[in-house]
C-alpha cells in the first residue's frame, strides 16, 4: 500500500510549511527572481491556477493595489486574498472578451500559464498535448498582454518546442528559457519566458 506515492522533498516540505497547496510555487518564484517578472500594482492572468500556489505567489507580489485573474476548469478550494478573482473555465474554451471586462484597458502586465496535460505515459503524446496547451496560452498572450508587458508558458520539450520558441519571439523582444531548480530531475517541462510584448502592428 502506498509503495507508488512519490516521496516529499524538500521544496514540498517547504510548500507545506509556508502553506502553499503544491511545490510548483518555488518553479514561478525563480522564474521571478531570475527574470524580475513581478511587482506591486500589476495585473496578472494565471492560467491553470488550481490548485493556488501560483496565484497566492502572485498575489502577494502585486499587493493589494494589484489583479490576479485566476483561470482553471477546476474550482478554486482555498482561500483566496481580495485581489485575486478565480474564474473556472478550460483555458481552452475561454475567449479573450470574457476576461477583457476584468482586466485595464491596455490589457495585461503579465500572462502566466503551469498547464500540463494530464500525463499518458506516451512521451510524444504528453508532449503534443503540452504543446498545444502551451500554444493556447500564448494565444490568449497575444490577445490580451499589453505592450511591453510578459508572458510564462509551461512546455514539454519535444520535436515542437522550437517552433513555440519562435512563436514567442515573433511577440516579444526578448525570449528566454527557465529550467527551474525545483523541476523534478526526470520531468522534461521546461519554461519560455516572453519580455517586452511588442505592438499589435509590430506581431
Amino acid at each position: 500500500m502506498g509503495g507508488n506515492r512519490r516521496k516529499q522533498d524538500h521544496f514540498g516540505k517547504r510548500a507545506k510549511r509556508e502553506k502553499y497547496p503544491a511545490r510548483s510555487v518555488y518553479k514561478l518564484e525563480e522564474i521571478d527572481n531570475r527574470v524580475k517578472l513581478l511587482r506591486p500594482g500589476m495585473c496578472v492572468l494565471d492560467l491553470g491556477a488550481a490548485p493556488g500556489s501560483w496565484s497566492l505567489y502572485v498575489a502577494d507580489k502585486v499587493t493589494s493595489s494589484g489583479r490576479v485573474i485566476a483561470v482553471d476548469r477546476a474550482p478554486m478550494t482555498i482561500g483566496l486574498p481580495a485581489q485575486v478573482t478565480a474564474v473556472t473555465a478550460s483555458a481552452l474554451d475561454i475567449t479573450p472578451e470574457q476576461l477583457i471586462p476584468m482586466i485595464p484597458k491596455d490589457g495585461f502586465d503579465v500572462v502566466i500559464s503551469d498547464m500540463a496535460p494530464r500525463t499518458s505515459g506516451h512521451r510524444f503524446v504528453d508532449q503534443s498535448r503540452s504543446y498545444n496547451l502551451f500554444i493556447r496560452a500564448l494565444e490568449l498572450a497575444a490577445d490580451l498582454c499589453r505592450p511591453g508587458g510578459k508572458f510564462v508558458g509551461k512546455i514539454f520539450v519535444g520535436e515542437d518546442f522550437e517552433d513555440a520558441r519562435q512563436q514567442v519571439r515573433a511577440l516579444f523582444g526578448t525570449e528566454k528559457i527557465v529550467r527551474p531548480k525545483s523541476v523534478r530531475s526526470e520531468s522534461y517541462e521546461t519554461y519560455v519566458v516572453g519580455m517586452s510584448r511588442v505592438s499589435r502592428s509590430e506581431s
